[in-house]
């Protein structure tokens, strides 16, 4: 099986565009080296909402904001053997944002750094 290719905002505005002016589902499909199913989805999106872009997909928001991540970054550098529960308690002090252990692990190794440890 190939690996999915997501279509750009353009080319979904151009199949759009095919597709309005009479050409088939499975031309513009072609064209766009996709699916045909793609092209009818898209299709169907946009006679349903009028708009090509893809909705926002749900997640769980983030706990800590790019500031406080880069504040666990430093506080991992420059203490070197501070625990993750240490870090997360300087942290919850200074910023009064609550936030786990494990959140603070999660953080530290986005960075590629690990409580504890010299690097």
């Amino acid at each position: 099986m190939p690996p999915r290719r997501k279509l750009s905002d353009l080319d979904r505005g151009r199949a759009i565009g095919w597709l309005q002016d009479g050409v088939v589902a499975r031309q513009v499909a072609q064209r766009l080296a996709v699916a045909p199913s793609v092209i009818i989805r898209l299709k169907q999106r946009f006679h349903a909402t009028g708009r090509v872009q893809e909705r926002q997909r749900s997640g769980r928001p983030r706990v800590t904001t790019q500031r406080e991540d880069r504040f666990i970054q430093r506080q991992a550098m420059e203490q070197r053997m501070a625990t993750a529960n240490n870090i997360r308690q300087r942290q919850q002090a200074i910023t009064n944002t609550v936030v786990s252990g494990q959140t603070i692990r999660n953080r530290l190794h986005n960075f590629g750094l690990r409580a504890r440890r010299p690097v």
